[in-house]
């Protein structure tokens, strides 16, 4: 068998499309500026305005810039490959945008999950809530997200790249993702794949479950308030988390937790642009549209200039 290092992949993930590269590019390269300008936007109007200095609008701050590095690990090298004849990444290159990709995404879910605890706490112990959700529980919160959402990710990554690859080159899919990286490897690599399942279920079932729970107990307290127009205030400030949570892991459930039989190429790029590129431009949107507070905050900026 030849094992010879293989020094790049070559991504072909958009190669069924050749008179859309151009289209595509504009498609992605517009999306990518306007997911930088919502989430850039988003932090910075949080920065400026103290009245969302509060712990839900501080989550929303770090998912923001975590969603902005998230795109950045795929799209830039994405952009280039859609214009250029020689789709390749490096070997290093590949196991980087997949250790970042991975580790940002680990990070969101853990994220949304803290967020949901933040809405949960601030609805069923309103009383306690500056007690339960101090700068201090802020903090840690993040700091869990991230050294959880990285550290699983480096050890997957570290086993994915230690698979020989034979001088297999292609990598059916438009970014270094797990699966398609497992495709091109030359040897059985069902225990790995055991393994990548696994991290998948913790990470993002378990953060889904731990919402779940989270909008359980919300709910439950939310039918307890007598007036209907209590119920609709304290739902109203779960309503962006929850929209942005239902798109979020609902890809990544469709992607990472089925069937390895029902993979497809056509279909898990269409997904896969719909989970790095859509959902990424999603959250600013929806907190945008759907948060008087920022509107509020948005409002005064504009009057400032005028």
């Amino acid at each position: 068998m030849n094992e010879t290092k293989v020094m790049e992949f070559v991504l072909v993930g958009f190669s069924d499309f050749p008179d859309l590269q151009i289209p595509l590019f504009v498609f992605f390269l517009l999306t990518y500026l306007l997911i930088l300008t919502g989430n850039v936007l988003l932090m910075t109007i949080i920065r400026l305005h103290r009245h969302l200095h509060i712990p839900m609008y501080f989550f929303l701050s770090i998912l923001s810039f975590s969603e902005t590095c998230y795109t950045f690990a795929v799209i830039p090298k994405m952009l280039v490959n859609l214009i250029t004849e020689k789709k390749s990444i490096s070997f290093t290159g590949c196991a980087l945008q997949m250790f970042f990709f991975l580790g940002f995404g680990g990070t969101n879910c853990m994220l949304l999950t803290a967020m949901g605890y933040d809405r949960c706490v601030a609805i069923c112990k309103p009383l306690h809530y500056k007690v339960l959700m101090n700068d201090r529980v802020c903090i840690q919160l993040v700091a869990f997200a991230v050294v959880t959402g990285f550290t699983l990710p480096l050890i997957v990554t570290y086993f994915i790249f230690t698979l020989p690859f034979c001088g297999k080159k292609k990598i059916n899919h438009f970014f270094c993702d797990m699966g398609p990286v497992i495709q091109a490897a030359c040897t059985e690599n069902n225990g790995i794949e055991t393994v990548i399942f696994i991290f998948c279920f913790v990470v993002v079932f378990g953060s889904f479950l731990l919402i779940l729970l989270s909008y359980v107990l919300i709910f439950n307290t939310i039918l307890k308030i007598p007036s209907t127009e209590g119920k609709r205030k304290a739902f109203s400030t779960c309503a962006s988390h929850l929209t942005v949570v239902v798109v979020h892991f609902g890809c990544a459930s469709i992607i990472y937790l089925r069937p390895k039989s029902a993979y497809s190429l056509k279909e898990d790029t269409l997904i896969s642009v719909t989970y790095t590129v859509v959902t990424p431009m999603l959250n600013p949107v929806v907190y945008s549209l759907r948060n008087k507070d920022v509107q509020l905050a948005i409002r005064k900026g504009l009057g400032r200039k005028l």
